[in-house]
């Protein structure tokens, strides 16, 4: 979920996975197409190799001190768990419930996400669910057996926000003081935990028990509200002239992501696609999307995520005008390397002006990379599994 124009928070009818949601962020919608200052976000970057799959996991760096008013809160899964991936994938995404114990307002001002077992864990993000949300959470957590819930897509719960995230090359994220989440009084998190069982051809092999170092601040001093905003572009890649099989045609690899994660993930690639594009798919390696903002916001740092199959990923804001600027630039992907890149002076984006996110794949990466050299060729379209991909630009910032 993201927030809308006049930060209120809405829910897409149609969720499009644990990482996008429908345009309702920060004010944008979506009509798209095939001397420095110090940096207010200080993301420090875990190393080039990913935990997630299969590498092991160094030990996470220390965190810097907490700042006056600050505090640390850490929260861990109930019970470890041991995943399995429904419908013969090889991917879960599993969300458990953590209580913050906040009796007064507070602001999150920075966060470490701490992978107990980082050979299965792909991604975590982390949903604030307002006071009014809590019961709705826990009615979802106490009515399903074992550890958690399911939840492909986002947290399944009504006004969630998103207020973390980890993924392979991040460690602690710290923000510049006077900015941060808002944690209201009796508030909860949801930990929505993505894990990758290729390895195990989607069985359970082992447990994880993750958690996350909060750092939290008292309301006493005038903070800045930030929120995480959203920007998805579709991803439409053929298999390459020497592949072939049953998956290659586009029809059938939708029905297959459908299988696996649900008919949310699975019209993923047409509301994209109607959004983007008219409703017409045109495959290739390159994708764009340009998001024109309904509203106002100052952007502070950016990320982008793709899978494994990702070459490159840019955020740019009127691109082919006078004004045009730059705002992420990853022209070599690592899905090792996610760490979130501040801004060296906070952008500020006025009603009107347009987002476009450009990713471009590699298909021939299936051959070379061991974790997705058994799996049969596919025209690759956004799912939620590893072996599939994403075209998404993340903003964190502060809607007008």
């Amino acid at each position: 979920m993201g927030p809308a124009a006049g930060g209120g928070n809405v829910r897409g009818a149609t969720r499009l996975v644990a990482v996008a949601t429908v345009l309702a962020v920060a004010g944008m919608s979506a009509a798209c197409g095939a001397g420095t200052a110090d940096p207010p976000v200080t993301a420090q970057s875990g190393g080039a190799t990913h935990d997630g799959h299969g590498q092991g996991a160094p030990p996470p760096p220390s965190p810097t001190p907490p700042r006056a008013g600050e505090r640390f809160v850490t929260l861990k899964m109930p019970q470890p768990y041991a995943p399995v991936a429904p419908n013969g994938g090889t991917d879960e995404y599993r969300c458990f419930l953590v209580d913050p114990g906040l009796s007064t307002q507070a602001y999150l001002t920075g966060s470490q996400f701490l992978p107990q077992n980082a050979d299965i864990v792909h991604h975590a993000i982390f949903f604030q669910i307002p006071p009014a949300g809590a019961a709705e959470a826990r009615e979802l957590d106490e009515g399903t057996p074992g550890e958690g819930w399911q939840c492909f897509g986002d947290s399944g719960v009504n006004g969630d926000a998103w207020v973390a995230h980890w993924a392979p090359g991040a460690d602690e994220v710290l923000l510049d003081e006077g900015l941060g989440y808002e944690m209201p009084a009796g508030s909860q998190l949801v930990m929505q935990v993505h894990y990758n069982l290729l390895a195990t051809g989607g069985k359970s092999g082992s447990t994880d028990q993750s958690s996350i170092r909060l750092r939290l601040a008292d309301a006493t001093t005038a903070m800045t509200p930030l929120a995480t905003m959203q920007a998805p572009a579709p991803v439409e890649l053929p298999c390459t002239a020497q592949e072939s099989g049953p998956l290659c045609d586009r029809d059938a690899a939708i029905k297959d992501v459908t299988r696996r994660f649900g008919q949310d993930v699975g019209s993923s690639a047409a509301d994209l696609l109607q959004w983007c594009s008219q409703g017409k798919p045109a495959p290739g390696s390159t994708q764009h999307c340009d998001h024109p903002m309904e509203g106002a916001a100052t952007i502070y740092a950016t990320a982008g995520h793709m899978h494994l199959l990702g070459r490159a990923i840019t955020i740019e804001l009127n691109p082919g005008t006078t004004g045009a600027q730059t705002l992420l630039d990853v022209p070599q992907y690592n899905f090792d390397d996610q760490a979130i890149r501040p801004l060296a002076t906070p952008v500020k984006i006025k009603k009107g002006d347009v987002l476009r996110v450009t990713c471009t794949h590699d298909a021939g990466l299936r051959k070379m990379l061991p974790q997705l050299q058994s799996l049969p060729p596919r025209y690759v379209v956004w799912g939620d599994g590893t072996a599939d991909e994403m075209c998404l630009g993340l903003l964190i910032g502060t809607p007008s």
